[in-house]
């Protein structure tokens, strides 16, 4: 805020008001000149606003537009055709980059079991080499969590892993917070596709591997479309196009950003616009001209210039 008021931005243009989201989000969704709110957050707390301002529609001047992007359990998805150290690579930046508090990280894998043993010491490789510590020591790959109920929330999911006999912690799987809420980077292999890690949003340094049959490739792909409510980000690793342009069909609406051979996760603003539909958001991608034009408000002005002097048209006559 004090960039743009010394770059000139007048006061008022743009207002910054720090606070708790439930007590201010309470205000805004009260006033009656509220024209639109643009929100990116939990997927309950964004249910929660869209439920108060439809209870306020009578009180608003006109109907507020609602742009979300919300939660989301994006998936790394690896054909047999697919080079192992790519797949390792995504693993490890998608999942972990920023301690996996991205809505856009990886948090689940499907891994064909012809590749599951090379990308998995890839993987384990890259762990031993990542540092983890203090955000001003730059070669710190893995910093902290935002606060204890994060921290607490994570481990919870990683405790679950541990005791559940259709789940193994592969790598990680310890947190420390005496120091700093810090939470080793943890990935899990389970049998069960629909284990709880796979399916529920975690928003922490946690990837959880499902190794499927390579004959299954499309049953698999159809099982990863349906297992989470969300539609965020994903990506598919392949060499084989057939394998791609099939993955690219069926996992078309389980996610609005979709990579192909690459992280499901680094969108940059004015590069490459971001956003998902179903649990995740309205969809509107955010960085790019579809998201402008949301929040425009057209005025349409006709203006004759020889107006009409009879009620009457041509097609009234009797001939």
């Amino acid at each position: 805020m004090k960039v743009f008021q010394e770059a000139g931005l007048p006061d008022g243009v743009v207002n910054f008001i720090p606070g708790q989201g439930s007590v201010i989000g309470k205000v805004i969704t009260g006033s009656r000149d509220l024209a639109g709110f643009h929100f990116t957050g939990s997927t309950s707390t964004f249910n929660t606003l869209w439920r108060q301002i439809g209870e306020n529609l009578g009180h608003y001047k006109s109907y507020p537009k609602i742009v979300g992007e919300t939660g989301g359990k994006n998936f790394i998805f690896a054909h047999p055709s697919a080079p192992a150290l790519d797949v390792a690579t995504a693993i490890v930046r998608g999942a972990f980059e920023y301690q996996g508090q991205k809505c856009s990280a990886g948090s689940r894998a499907y891994i064909p079991a012809s590749l599951w043993k090379e990308v998995k010491d890839y993987v384990g490789d890259m762990l031993k080499e990542i540092k983890m510590g203090d955000v001003q020591d730059f070669t710190n790959f893995v910093n902290a969590v935002i606060d204890e109920a994060s921290f607490d929330n994570i481990m919870s999911y990683i405790d679950y892993a541990k005791q559940s006999p259709d789940a193994e912690i592969l790598f990680g799987g310890n947190g420390d917070k005496s120091v700093g809420y810090f939470v080793e980077p943890t990935v899990i292999q389970t049998t069960d596709p629909m284990f709880k890690s796979m399916v529920e949003e975690i928003f922490g340094p946690v990837i959880t591997i499902y190794v499927y049959d390579d004959a299954k490739y499309e049953e698999t792909l159809e099982l990863c479309d349906r297992t989470s409510p969300y539609g965020l980000t994903g990506s598919i690793f392949a060499c084989d196009r057939y394998a791609i342009d099939k993955a690219f069909n069926t996992l078309r609406y389980s996610a609005g950003n979709f990579y192909i051979n690459d992280k499901p996760t680094g969108a940059v603003i004015a590069q490459q616009p971001f956003g998902g539909s179903r649990a995740s958001g309205t969809n509107d991608k955010a960085g790019g001209p579809l998201n402008l034009i949301r929040w425009t408000n057209p005025r349409c002005i006709k203006e004759c210039l020889v107006p009409p002097t009879s009620y009457g048209y041509p097609f009234l006559g009797e001939k």
